[in-house]
């Protein structure tokens, strides 16, 4: 094992042994607002949280993703949707029996309101440690958005975070029997991360990745093509494509459900039997589409329209 796999490991299993309720007593801050966004009404509509596999469950509201894995040592929690979503997920979570104050960690995709604008609220009411890529890490801690992203322009604000500890490429972080890669995925936002790791119920295991956004989105004025804020946007992308459809992958999350067709894939789980959630080519038709998208976008910007 790599030293930065040890690093990684010792870093999160600490987590488990640090107590919640100084954290927990902190005062509670103003809520930061997500910026305008049409869609935020209806990716914020309630869902009832399930279990995907093993010790993995959907907590998220119906389009925003947010997981979490559980064990005897604490919990891990992924993603945590707008501002408005984290009472959400936290009434999820207790909802499926487990307690908001044993989570340990927060896994970050990346750094937009819609994904990230929960976090800080998820994590005065755990404790948890959040966990995110360079230069991601500076968003989370500050709330203001990275002058790279594609998005700037529309990106607003987001509660600004504290206790974040930076995660580097295929680093491993481990808490109970389950060990979380980091997988860089960058283009969407220059700090995008993908996560996966293995569920299992008894000897029968699924390999799940929580994809980060692949998708070539931008304010008005962004150009992928000849971008100076984010020059090197275009080979992120395909390098981001490659990683996500080379991963072992028996189960996609996508940090928007809809965009892997997460929940009608859900609706075909039978108890005990892997093979109604397992989709091999999960991953691979999720980069395909993405791929389809920036294909699209790049030659819409040659054509200059």
């Amino acid at each position: 094992m790599s030293k930065s796999s040890l690093k990684g490991l010792v870093l999160l299993a600490l987590v488990a042994a640090i107590a919640a309720p100084s954290w927990a007593a902190r005062k509670e801050k103003p809520a930061a607002k997500a910026p305008p966004c049409e869609q935020c009404a209806v990716w914020n509509a309630d869902q009832e949280p399930f279990k995907i596999w093993g010790n993995t469950y959907y907590v998220g509201v119906k389009g925003l993703s947010s997981v979490l894995v559980t064990s005897d040592w604490g919990h891990v929690l992924l993603d945590g949707g707008l501002p408005e979503s984290a009472p959400k997920i936290a009434a999820n979570i207790e909802k499926l029996g487990f307690k908001v104050t044993d989570v340990k960690a927060i896994l970050s995709s990346h750094v937009h309101a819609d994904h990230a604008g929960g976090i800080a609220e998820l994590q005065r009411r755990s404790g948890a440690k959040v966990y995110q890529r360079r230069p991601s890490d500076q968003v989370l801690r500050t709330g203001k958005p990275d002058p790279g992203d594609p998005q700037l322009a529309r990106a607003g604000p987001i509660p600004p975070v504290e206790n974040v500890w930076v995660v580097h490429d295929e680093e491993l972080l481990g808490l109970g029997p389950t060990r979380f890669t980091v997988v860089a995925t960058p283009g969407h936002t220059p700090g995008g991360t993908s996560w996966a790791w293995e569920s299992c119920e008894g000897a029968q295991c699924l390999k799940i990745v929580y994809a980060d956004s692949l998708n070539a989105v931008s304010a008005e004025g962004f150009r992928f093509t000849a971008s100076t804020t984010y020059p090197n946007v275009l080979q992120d992308l395909e390098q981001s494509f490659k990683r996500v459809e080379s991963l072992p992958c028996d189960v996609i999350v996508s940090v928007h459900p809809e965009q892997s067709d997460f929940f009608p894939r859900m609706a075909k789980r039978v108890d005990g039997k892997p093979e109604s959630i397992k989709d091999p080519e999960g991953c691979k038709r999720y980069v395909a589409g993405a791929r389809e998208r920036l294909a699209l976008r790049v030659a819409s910007e040659k054509q200059g329209s």
